[in-house]
């Protein structure tokens, strides 16, 4: 008997023959059987085979498992029976789907436009609540300081919110399509300005598409650094965001002094590859810059002076009762809510939800050394505050084990641009704010046919406009910052 899946492993590239292509009646009753049983969808997109059909390819996961899966189904007539009033991890990806390539998820329940609708950003059919004293609040697409646009539209009684709905697409460059056809010489580059604040995990996710289609084997040392980089990424998020939501509230003190220590992690970073945000550091076969007896000595130096100094920061949070007003029961989410859409990253686990890519999909170092997943129970602002402060610690621990042990080798070496044809290849990382999943098609010269993106505001930005209602409108910056989603990330 014919598989319904195919199981893609890391590091490994398959035929895309191999995945099999279903009649819609079998794909849909595969697809909700999957998901019943602890299935989550990662991506979910169109692409064109060799007769210019039309074909939906879908990624789910298992993470008690540990596998990845990857199925298909051929679309008759441009459209399809849609997932989404069985399963709402799909509503996103059926817009998303039907903005793309204009595939119309049937029965849908509001099948609208995910970022540019007629190719304008903010023409919006906004959802919208009747009744005496509702009224209205428009915030963005510009904001105060360097803050990226996006548009939010609250319904709201009095201060009370009843619904945020977001609207995106003004910081979208084409980067998908830009990818179709490649690899490029300027491809590798393009990733890393993906989402700016995660240089090293969208890169680290390209880089490992590209071993897999050339075989290319990443020597320990290298892997090691990649890891190292992405954790030094981590750090300085988070404790930048710890900070800012500290500022929010007025809370001078812990804002401040973490705005500093960002910008020592940051600078770990620049001592590590010449660039605070690592740019240029992952490549395709390694990495771009090595750790030397010198460096070491300096890293581990100014992570026990930055753990000291955040630790001293950020513990003042916790220890201050107006800071804790503030931020406890402010913008719950709920357990069961985040597992339905299927939230991931720090606001995930803020919810008690252990999933994390570095344990239950692990790749490169990680494969080697464990982190603990670090979790909180309430899913408002102080969780995820507190999960950020615990991974902070959990991730230079991990760093300073790392450069204790360090692999001896090579850094590396070039993989070239010959992919295998007519393939397929996933590539899944725990970026800082959670799971991004890189997915590439080749077609039959080794270029790629398809390349889909999805980052971790993809999955989340609905956790936060659950996370308002019934809450104040005032709650909304600091709501908003606990969640930090990115724009430019999810406007690809």
């Amino acid at each position: 008997m014919k598989e319904s899946s195919l199981i893609i492993k890391y590091n490994k590239s398959n035929p895309t023959s191999k995945v099999p292509l279903l009649g819609e009646d079998v794909f849909r009753k595969k697809v909700l059987e999957m998901t019943r049983g602890g299935g989550r969808v990662n991506s979910f997109f169109s692409a064109e085979n060799d007769n210019e059909d039309l074909v939906l390819y879908l990624i789910i996961s298992y993470d008690a498992r540990g596998e990845t899966h990857a199925l298909s189904m051929k679309v008759e007539n441009k459209a399809f029976k849609s997932l989404t009033n069985e399963d709402t991890q799909f509503h996103l990806f059926e817009r998303e789907i039907y903005e793309q390539s204009g595939i119309r998820p049937l029965g849908h329940p509001w099948l609208k436009p995910v970022r540019f609708p007629g190719g304008n950003a903010g023409e919006m059919d906004f959802f919208k609540i009747e009744g005496r004293e509702i009224h209205e609040v428009a915030v963005g697409p510009i904001h105060a300081g360097i803050i990226e646009p996006g548009h939010f539209r609250f319904q709201c009684h009095g201060e009370t919110v009843y619904h945020l709905e977001t609207s995106h697409g003004y910081q979208h460059r084409g980067i998908e399509k830009k990818l179709t056809g490649g690899p490029y010489r300027d491809t590798v580059y393009k990733m890393g300005v993906i989402a700016g604040d995660s240089t090293v995990a969208h890169s680290t996710a390209y880089a490992q598409i590209m071993e897999a289609f050339t075989r290319t084997a990443i020597p320990a040392r290298a892997q090691a650094v990649r890891a190292i980089a992405l954790e030094l990424e981590r750090c300085a998020n988070h404790i930048g965001d710890i900070g800012a939501l500290s500022g929010d509230i007025g809370y001078l003190s812990t804002s401040a002094y973490c705005g500093r220590i960002r910008g020592d992690f940051l600078n770990m970073s620049a001592l590590l590859c010449g660039n605070r945000f690592s740019r240029g550091l992952v490549l395709p076969g390694g990495v771009g810059a090595d750790i030397d007896d010198d460096i070491r000595e300096q890293l581990a130096a100014r992570l026990e002076a930055g753990k000291k100094d955040f630790l001293s920061a950020a513990s003042l949070l916790w220890e201050t009762p107006s800071v804790l007003a503030r931020f406890d029961s402010t913008g719950i989410i709920s357990a069961e809510s985040a597992e339905r859409i299927k939230m991931v990253g720090p606001a995930a686990r803020a919810c008690g939800i252990e999933r994390d890519v570095r344990r239950d999909h692990p790749s490169g170092y990680y494969h080697l050394s464990y982190i603990p997943v670090s979790t909180s129970e309430m899913g408002d602002v102080s969780s995820r505050a507190y999960v950020r402060w615990l991974e902070v610690q959990e991730s230079i621990k991990f760093i300073e084990k790392l450069l204790a042990e360090l692999p001896v080798g090579d850094s590396g070496r070039e993989t070239g641009t010959n992919l295998k044809p007519d393939s397929i290849t996933v590539s899944l990382i725990e970026g800082w704010r959670g799971e991004l999943c890189h997915t590439a098609l080749t077609d039959g010269t080794g270029r790629f046919r398809r390349y889909k993106i999805v980052d971790p505001s993809f999955h989340n930005w609905l956790g936060l406009a659950l996370a308002m209602r019934g809450g104040q409108i005032s709650d909304f910056p600091v709501c908003n910052k606990s969640f930090n989603l990115s724009y430019c990330g999810f406007d690809l």
